[in-house]
């Protein structure tokens, strides 16, 4: 009765670990969502849009004053050229403008690259639409691809890319000549890439985010997908942005129209409000995050963790066997969150096949308290985990 792609589908990740953090009582290290309210000055003009504004339909596309606004921050930020009018998109977050994106662009038995670990949403949506993953496997600690992964991954039938950057769960950022070879093959092969980007704005110590729209030959074949949530620390609003050129924005439009339709007004407005007063946020904001960064990282050394770099992004991964633990990634985070308190994600949850099972991901969007509990508590389960591992001579 039930189709197959979602009744096979396990709970996500992230609320198997939330929910336990949560009935636990545990610190909750794994879902990405900061400690802080967001900016308040933000929230303030989203309450006055809420008592004073238009809170009936928007339009389809979004409120024009809100695409304005996304067209001249990306302008203003990453020197791109966008016709507000004709090439932005508003969405409700980030997910369902990957949504709109593989069911307008991907039909029955299409091919589409993925980059493993990959977002537990992208096979999923990407199955639904109808298409075939084909998966590139990406590893530690770099997490780079090359030509050889990407001459096996693509080939006449592919149609879409996928590429997260900065990549989640890996915490790095896409070098540009990785992004040059992938303009490289998507122009050989005439496929269109799908980029998500919600992370463009949290980059540390000097690393650039470069969108692949920007690229040789892929203007006209790239779909650039933003978050406000990430932007400005509101990961409850769900408004995404969903930009392309024309003739993608075109069928784009159509799928949207069928999906949420439109985003709560007040939020709309509040976020362009956000988008042309925040220069200040934008340039604290990641400072701040790499402060909470490296207060985690080393409070995790000092402990005796193995701590891989993180050039972007909420989080933080732990080598548990360079950190002395020789149970699996998932075990470990069960253990973790059951007997030590403190709540993490396995990166095996992020592959689809031959997964690396050494990998646990951090948040360290926290407050420095809690990021100071949450690595005694992680030093607590790595000695259980040790405990255990010399009990049974395994």
């Amino acid at each position: 009765m039930a189709n197959p792609i979602y009744q096979s589908l396990p709970t996500t990740i992230f609320s198997v670990m939330s929910g336990l953090a949560r009935d636990l009582g545990a610190i909750n290290l794994g879902q990405g969502f900061p400690d802080q309210p967001g900016p308040l000055a933000i929230r303030e003009a989203a309450a006055r849009e809420l008592l004073d504004g238009d809170n009936q339909y928007p339009p389809m596309p979004g409120l024009p004053e809100l695409r304005q606004a996304v067209a001249a921050h990306y302008a203003r930020t990453q020197g791109l050229e966008l016709d507000w009018a004709s090439e932005i998109t508003v969405t409700s977050g980030a997910t369902e403008a990957l949504a709109c994106a593989f069911l307008a662009l991907i039909k029955p038995g299409d091919e589409v690259v993925l980059f493993q670990p990959t977002y537990d949403s992208y096979l999923p949506m990407v199955r639904r639409a109808g298409g075939v993953g084909r998966l590139a496997r990406l590893q530690p600690p770099a997490w780079r691809f090359d030509r050889a992964m990407l001459e096996a991954a693509f080939n006449e039938r592919t149609k879409v890319v996928v590429l997260n950057t900065p990549l989640n769960p890996a915490a790095t950022v896409c070098p540009d000549e990785d992004l040059a070879l992938l303009a490289e093959f998507c122009v050989r092969y005439d496929a269109v890439a799908v980029c998500d980007e919600v992370w463009e704005h949290v980059v540390f110590d000097g690393a650039v985010h470069r969108p692949l729209i920007a690229y040789p030959g892929m203007r006209e074949r790239t779909v650039k997908i933003g978050s406000a949530g990430k932007m400005f620390a509101l990961t409850g609003w769900k408004v995404g942005f969903l930009m392309a050129a024309p003739a993608l924005t075109a069928v784009l439009s159509k799928a949207h129209q069928f999906l949420t339709f439109t985003t709560p007004p007040m939020l709309q407005a509040a976020v362009a409000w956000g988008l042309a007063n925040s220069d200040d946020w934008f340039a604290a904001m990641p400072r701040e995050l790499a402060r909470s960064r490296d207060r985690m990282t080393e409070g995790l050394r000092r402990e005796g963790f193995a701590v891989l770099e993180s050039q972007g992004t909420y989080f933080l991964n732990i080598d548990l066997i360079g950190s002395g633990v020789f149970e699996g990634d998932m075990d470990f985070c069960l253990r973790a969150v059951k007997e030590a308190g403190v709540a993490a994600i396995p990166v095996s949850a992020f592959y689809e096949s031959d997964p690396v099972t050494s990998i646990a991901r951090l948040c360290f969007a926290k407050a420095d308290a809690t990021l100071d509990e949450g690595v005694r508590r992680l030093a607590k389960a790595r000695d259980l985990s040790v405990r255990a591992h010399n009990s049974t001579g395994r």
